[in-house]
């Protein structure tokens, strides 16, 4: 797979990526969620997303979204992408049994099952 290295872009060139996908995190520094892009795609794993909070409030942390960015980068800062037509952003079919077990909440209680063993073992 082609990995892309944003930094040897030129800063005058826009770069438009279509169908990437990227994950609903909780970000504790800012106390509201955010996207990140996932792993194995055009673009690196942890790369912010900037779109609407409200879209983010609909599904619960961890829903995969499907979207078209743009890249965008300021000198001495981090690269990040905004997402473009934002109204018709939509959640991934290609992840849809991941999405459709965080919202009944099956992988949540999974996780916490697990942290509870993890945390009795020491």
């Amino acid at each position: 797979m082609y990995f892309m290295q944003l930094s040897l872009l030129p800063s005058d060139e826009q770069r438009y990526f279509l169908d990437l996908f990227a994950q609903v995190i909780f970000d504790t520094r800012r106390n509201r969620p955010r996207l990140k892009t996932i792993c194995n795609q055009r673009v690196p794993g942890d790369l912010s997303v900037s779109c609407p909070t409200r879209l983010l409030h609909q599904f619960p942390e961890g829903t995969i979204y499907k979207l078209d960015a743009k890249l965008v980068q300021v000198p001495g800062k981090q690269p990040y992408l905004v997402a473009v037509n934002q109204r018709s952003m939509q959640r991934a079919l290609e992840f849809y049994e991941h999405n459709r077990q965080l919202q009944n909440g099956v992988v949540r209680a999974r996780n916490l099952t697990r942290a509870k063993r993890s945390s009795s073992s020491f």
